[in-house]
């Protein structure tokens, strides 16, 4: 491994270690973010006010940690302090949804005591429509 390398990756594991520890103080961090390159032919008036209708309708985000199927019995067994095996992996990452469909993953984080959930991979929109189909 070349000096370069090695301080290259010196630098990342320092990044990692500061993001690890802001994480842990509970302080959010801001992030850059690339603009998209792609040119896209400019939006008519109409096309303007047709996404406008749509910006404010409502959905609904959820996260979901697990599922797991039982039968009305051991439903209806259920009280405080039961435990309901879920079909994942503790550390496993989470399913963003909305509207009840897949759009990304994540990981749970806390920040000044409220839960959030950082995403790590969102699906692409070619995926999104593919499941529809």
């Amino acid at each position: 491994m070349s000096d370069n390398e090695n301080e290259d990756g010196l630098d990342m594991w320092a990044e990692a270690m500061d993001e690890q520890a802001a994480a842990e103080a509970g302080e959010a961090q801001a992030v850059e973010l690339e603009e998209l390159e792609e040119e896209q032919p400019p939006i008519s008036g109409e096309e303007k006010r047709k996404l406008e209708a749509i910006l404010d309708i409502p959905v609904t985000i959820s996260m979901e940690v697990g599922r797991s199927n039982i039968s009305i019995r051991n439903l209806l067994q259920l009280n405080q302090g039961s435990v309901v095996e879920l079909d994942r992996v503790a550390g496993e990452a989470l399913d963003v949804l909305v509207n009840g469909t897949l759009i990304a993953h994540g990981e749970v984080v806390v920040v000044n005591d409220k839960f959030g959930i950082r995403l790590t991979d969102v699906i692409s929109q070619v995926e999104r429509i593919k499941k529809l189909k």
